[in-house]
């Protein structure tokens, strides 16, 4: 995927579900992927012509796991000219040690969050940029109908009430194989997820069944995401058309 086609389909959710407001101070949280490091390539790009003004900065959650070094990325944000920061934690200690957590990931999703709030709220942000993309939404709408029982998925714009934060995810309409693609063709500077859970959670089954499914029905991930995104779910944020 070219960098145009990323900023017409990013630009397309920032517009239909109002993502992006006049004088927003952004924080694009950084975990060293390639979905989050394109959204940054998205967003910063997007930042030079979108009619609607506003500032980015880049935030990464160290969890405190030994080698994984973010050096590349930094040189990145400058290229870019995004002020980026890193935020050093013991989460790692935290869960895998102090805890012992024998479901790590609720765990260390709440932990970071809770971190990538408290410094984006100190750099006096109002939003958060996180990087979810069309595969994760289908995944987390499949992750609660068959665990929880529930019609239920993010939206693309999510407010936090507790912190003031609002929560956007611009990059809903792209498919994680097109991201794939744009980190191949401009060789982003992916940090090695070195997480002792990593390739061993629900989302990496739900990413498994979503291939099969597709395998035998070819559109199914299609078909979900529309039924998701029409079939008038009551969390999910309502676009312009």
């Amino acid at each position: 995927m070219k960098l145009q086609q990323l900023l017409s389909l990013t630009r397309k959710a920032v517009y239909q579900y109002h993502l992006i407001e006049e004088g927003d101070k952004i924080a694009v949280g950084i975990s060293g992927g390639k979905d989050s490091l394109a959204l940054l390539c998205a967003l910063s790009n997007l930042r030079r012509f979108y009619p609607v003004k506003f500032e980015l900065t880049a935030i990464t959650v160290h969890l405190g796991i030994d080698g994984m070094d973010f050096t590349n990325i930094t040189s990145l944000c400058e290229k870019l000219d995004v002020p980026y920061v890193i935020v050093n934690t013991q989460i790692n200690e935290i869960v895998f040690n102090a805890r012992k957590e024998a479901n790590p990931c609720s765990l260390c999703a709440k932990l970071r969050k809770g971190s990538l709030n408290e410094r984006a709220l100190e750099l006096g942000c109002n939003k958060i940029a996180y990087a979810h993309h069309k595969d994760d939404v289908v995944e987390t709408f499949l992750m609660s109908l068959i665990f929880e029982g529930r019609f239920h998925t993010f939206s693309p714009k999510t407010y936090l009430s507790n912190t003031g934060l609002t929560l956007i995810r611009p990059l809903v309409y792209i498919d994680e194989s097109r991201i794939i693609g744009f980190q191949n063709k401009y060789q982003l500077p992916v940090v090695k997820n070195l997480c002792p859970a990593d390739g061993f959670t629900r989302r990496e089954e739900m990413k498994q069944l979503v291939r099969e499914m597709n395998k035998r029905y070819p559109d199914y991930k299609e078909r979900v995401f529309t039924a998701i995104t029409q079939g008038g779910l009551p969390d999910w944020e309502q676009r312009t058309v």
